[in-house]
């Protein structure tokens, strides 16, 4: 491992979404990240899909055999608020993570230029502004596969930063094991997980992949009413159904020894911010390296199909 910068100053944002809305969606990202700015953060990250929104609750439609032209008509609306990568959105989104002069992670939908597939996708941003990782999730869970497509690229990106590897998996991901190794792998020091788990498991399951990795793990969720909603929607019966609050977040920070850094935080908007100590990477695989001198390549063999 290089030697890693000290202290990574992070600022962790929980935030609504503006739901299937790209522009303003964008505005409001740029909004945060100049706020989050003024803080002098090395680090800004944002929650999975929001640009623009998950469309939680919503089913366009679909059936075991079937579907509907309303529910297609809902699926249209998300599309044409999906981006483009890279696209006008993405230059916007670059040009405030320059200003800002930091690393800069958002959860988006991404519409392919060629096809007209969705991915959920998690991208990255350097301190100049330049688009350096695009991440696709996997498997979409559940009902999900009927929005997005499997990743067909961009599997297991990651970005050299001062303070080490920074990679990221999308929501379920993290229950994937070997998906967990080939981070681990490339040697992953900021496990960025942007996703929409508000439930109480998901935090014992964050606190063991910091402990199984020995890395910072990023819980970056959303909060959401389904008040947010567009009200033109054919599908309102469904909305209408939602608990009042969708999401209720619990962004956090866990430390390589399984340590909250910064509690959950729920039910609001906030932007979280700490200070890594990054010395505590090292110093914490001295007894446990998962794919180093704690691996038995002999034994157990993790082959990934990058292309």
């Amino acid at each position: 491992m290089k030697d890693l910068k000290d202290v990574c100053k992070i600022a962790l944002v929980q935030a609504a979404p503006v739901m299937f809305d790209k522009k303003l969606g964008v505005e409001k990202t740029v909004k945060l990240i100049e706020e989050a700015a003024e803080k002098n953060v090395d680090l800004i990250v944002f929650p999975e899909l929001f640009i623009p929104g998950y469309p939680y609750g919503m089913t366009y439609g679909f059936t075991v055999g079937s579907r509907n032209e309303k529910g297609r008509e809902d699926w249209k609306v998300y599309y044409d608020n999906s981006i483009v990568i890279p696209g006008e959105e993405t230059e916007i989104l670059g040009k405030a993570a320059k200003a800002a002069h930091a690393y800069v992670s958002i959860g988006v939908s991404e519409r392919d230029l060629t096809t007209g597939t969705l991915y959920n996708s998690n991208i990255f941003f350097s301190p100049e502004g330049e688009l350096v990782g695009v991440h696709r999730k996997l498997k979409p869970t559940g009902s999900e596969r009927v929005v997005w497509g499997d990743a067909n690229k961009g599997y297991f990106p990651v970005v050299d930063t001062p303070w080490g590897n920074m990679g990221s998996l999308i929501c379920w991901e993290s229950y994937m094991p070997l998906a967990r190794v080939a981070l681990y792998d490339k040697g992953v020091t900021l496990y960025i997980s942007p996703n929409t788990n508000d439930n109480p498991e998901w935090q014992a399951t964050i606190q063991h992949i910091a402990i199984e990795g020995h890395c910072y793990f990023i819980n970056s969720d959303m909060y959401f009413t389904k008040d947010m909603y567009p009200k033109d929607l054919n599908c309102q019966d469904e909305i209408d159904k939602l608990s009042d609050i969708v999401c209720r977040g619990g962004s956090c920070i866990i430390d390589p020894y399984g340590h909250y850094v910064t509690e959950p935080v729920w039910d609001k908007e906030e932007i979280i911010y700490a200070d890594l100590d990054m010395q505590k990477v090292p110093m914490s695989r001295m007894e446990l390296d998962a794919c180093g001198h704690y691996a038995r390549p002999d034994v157990l063999e993790l082959i990934v199909h990058e292309k």
